[in-house]
């Protein structure tokens, strides 16, 4: 199956009325970072690329994609992650993972690649490049084409809780690197759900999904410094999650840190 486009008229209507950067909503969570002292350094994994799914359970071309992502999920140097769109829904089927942040995320991506490339399935990569999500060669062409930049900017991140909080710490921006500040952004994910397609393209199958978004929120700002943030585990915790990850991004643009915290 040939991955769906987004260039129909319909489409094209909910996409300009989508909101920008401004629709992703700090909330509550902004009060909870607070910058302190570094504490020692510890991350067991060396990431070198980060995955977003732009997925729809209304898309008959998006199955495959979701099945695949499974494997990208247990490779240690990989965070894989499932970001559900919601402009697909007037096909017949709501997605009951849908956020429209990832749809205003992905149709960012879009824009600062330069492209204006919105499908689904789609895979981004680092932030930087994109590939159909059912394509495992184009995929890893797309982590082979972004890693030398991924890991020439890259800066330490891991994640650990301690008590009930939730403890972020990350490295200084490397040596002669010219990215100086970066978004630091939480995605609280349920490792695995499946769903029962009642309508639309999708009728009739059970689906099943892995490193589910359920929600994705900026938590603090980067200037190029170690830093640690804490985060109280009960205000952050979302329904269904269970695994966390922190993504350090410049802008809207290149993927510079990451971690994964399989159990939260």
């Amino acid at each position: 199956m040939t991955p769906r486009s987004s260039s129909n008229s319909r489409f094209t209507a909910i996409r300009n009325a989508l909101v920008v950067a401004g629709s992703f909503v700090i909330g509550s969570l902004a009060g909870q970072a607070v910058a302190q002292t570094p504490q020692a350094h510890s991350d067991g994994k060396t990431i070198k690329a980060v995955l977003e799914l732009f997925t729809s359970q209304g898309c008959s071309s998006c199955p495959p994609a979701d099945a695949l992502l499974q494997d990208y999920t247990k490779r240690p140097d990989v965070v894989a992650l499932t970001l559900p769109v919601d402009y697909w829904d007037y096909l017949g089927w709501r997605d009951t993972f849908a956020n429209p942040k990832f749809s205003t995320r992905q149709k960012y991506y879009a824009k600062h690649r330069g492209d204006g490339r919105i499908y689904t399935p789609q895979i981004v990569v680092n932030g930087l490049v994109h590939a159909v999500g059912s394509n495992a060669k184009d995929i890893d062409g797309a982590i082979e084409t972004s890693e030398t930049k991924f890991l020439k900017h890259r800066v330490p991140v891991s994640i650990h809780m301690e008590q009930r909080q939730l403890v972020i710490d990350t490295g200084n921006a490397p040596d002669g690197s010219p990215i100086k500040d970066a978004n630091i952004w939480l995605a609280m994910i349920q490792h695995e759900g499946q769903i029962a397609i009642r309508s639309g393209e999708n009728r009739g199958k059970s689906l099943k999904y892995y490193n589910i978004v359920r929600e994705l929120t900026p938590i603090g700002m980067w200037s190029g410094q170690a830093m640690t943030i804490r985060l109280d585990r009960d205000t952050i915790a979302q329904p269904g999650a269970d695994a966390c990850a922190v993504i350090m991004q410049a802008g809207k643009g290149p993927i510079i840190g990451a971690a994964m915290l399989d159990t939260f």
